[in-house]
């Protein structure tokens, strides 16, 4: 007989429970944004040596809302996985996505964030 320590289809059931826990956890602090919870775990749980972050601000560099939003979200994500958040100014890239016929904005605006990031490093 396996038991659950041993028993590899348990061991995935048990993970799966758990990370339902963690995405419901997330999600109180990201509201409506399910696709982003999805992809912050994914970075951590792939073993990411560090994760990105889009800071959104008004045009004219201002910060508002859903700056202190994101920089707390940032904040948290460090805090909690103790791996470096990096912050990307956001502004302009879910325009970009769409003048490049993106159909899904939010990916393809991640993306440019992910790219600007990397255009930074050495």
């Amino acid at each position: 007989m396996i038991d659950a320590e041993t028993d590899p289809i348990e061991q995935i059931e048990q993970a799966g429970k758990t990370l339902a826990q963690v995405k419901k956890q997330i999600s109180r602090r990201i509201v409506g944004q399910a696709e982003v919870v999805d992809q912050a775990l994914t970075a951590i749980l792939s073993g990411g040596h560090a994760l990105v972050v889009g800071v959104p601000f008004h045009p004219d560099g201002a910060a508002h809302d859903n700056t202190r939003r994101a920089r707390r979200f940032a904040r948290q994500l460090h805090g909690r996985f103790g791996l470096p958040v990096h912050e990307v100014d956001e502004r302009y890239t879910t325009t970009e996505a769409a003048a490049a016929g993106a159909r899904d904005l939010d990916a393809a605006s991640a993306a440019i964030i992910l790219e600007q990031f990397l255009g930074t490093l050495p």
